[in-house]
């Protein structure tokens, strides 16, 4: 029987990796996490594992071999608050933390997949996954990108090579803007389509920034990627370890966060039977707002992002994204059917 390690497994991408492996009838999986937040919990109770582990015991016991043949390990797990200004936690949690793991599954001969992220762009205007591109705007980015390098370093660039001269496969996953269902335990973290989605059952509005880095009100745009297409490529090179390497993975197409509210305002107008309305409607008549952007964010902010899919696209991999208008509906009306 395939084993298989998901470290993050009761968070967001985590739990839904756990999901789409057991839709394959996959079930030896262990999952790791940190329930000190023990409301976690809920995102694990329906999935099928045969174990868990506190990441506090998980990566020593790892490194021992205590867990058996394992096939691959899921590194979802880290500390994704892009306001965390502790640096010293951030690098222990994000990059400390995996280098170990990394060392780990070498020795183990156990593959990697794990989570890197579009921040480690930041400030650049092109999303290509080349050094030249990365210019992290925070200590969560620059400790995405650190592993990354070091991960180079390590595998080679081409990543054809390992360290101790194995074959396991190590692949980096950049994801973009993700959102999508069971991401409430985040918080301010959570998606803007999360957000906006209770702003508008509560307050009956939705709201966004105005002007900004040269972009008009709610103009900014960014690369929004549904769960369920995070984890069918996650699966996708699951399927295929003779790849490896550093990929970005969002949709490939930049979109205003205007989109993402009227996707919501809409899917849910349209469970009350309610007709669809633009976007010049919405403001009119209050339903988007325009609040002033805020000063804690200036200079931390990416106005635009776009994952250049020409690398994820050279291995052969053509999953479809859902867009925006898609994506977001499908996530609105699953939140509206937990209410």
């Amino acid at each position: 029987m395939t084993r298989i390690v998901v470290t993050g497994a009761a968070g967001f991408i985590g739990r839904n990796i756990i999901q789409g492996l057991n839709a394959r009838g996959l079930d030896d999986i262990i999952a790791v996490d940190d329930l000190t937040q023990g409301d976690k919990f809920r995102n694990l109770v329906d999935l099928k594992i045969s174990d868990y582990l506190d990441a506090s015991v998980f990566y020593e016991q790892f490194a021992h071999g205590s867990m058996g043949q394992v096939e691959a390990v899921f590194h979802e797990g880290a500390c994704s608050d892009t306001m965390e200004s502790n640096g010293k936690y951030m690098m222990d949690n994000n990059y400390g933390l995996s280098v170990g793991l990394f060392h780990a599954c070498q020795k183990r001969g156990a593959r990697l997949l794990y989570a890197s992220s579009a921040a480690t762009y930041g400030g650049s205007e092109v999303f290509k996954e080349e050094p030249a591109n990365e210019r992290p705007l925070n200590v969560y980015g620059y400790s995405k990108l650190l592993f990354d390098q070091r991960m180079r370093r390590e595998c080679g660039v081409d990543f054809k090579r390992s360290v101790v001269g194995k074959t396991s496969q190590v692949v980096g996953f950049r994801y973009f803007n993700v959102y999508g269902p069971h991401e409430q335990h985040k918080g301010r973290m959570a998606s803007v389509a999360y957000h906006q989605f209770h702003q508008f059952q509560t307050e009956g509005r939705v709201k966004l920034f105005a002007d900004y880095g040269g972009y008009g009100p709610g103009a900014q745009l960014r690369d929004f990627v549904f769960v369920d297409d995070v984890v069918a490529v996650n699966l996708w090179f699951f399927d295929h370890p003779g790849h490896s390497g550093i990929f970005n993975l969002g949709s490939g197409q930049a979109q205003p966060f205007n989109d993402v509210a009227q996707a919501v305002v809409n899917t849910l107008r349209g469970q009350r039977g309610e007709p669809a309305q633009s976007l010049a409607d919405m403001v009119a008549q209050g339903l988007v707002e325009y609040i002033p952007f805020p000063e804690a964010l200036r200079g931390k902010y990416q106005c635009y992002t776009q994952a250049d899919l020409s690398a994820l696209r050279g291995t052969g991999c053509d999953h479809v994204f859902a867009d925006v208008q898609r994506g977001v509906s499908q996530y609105v009306a699953w939140m509206a059917a937990q209410s």
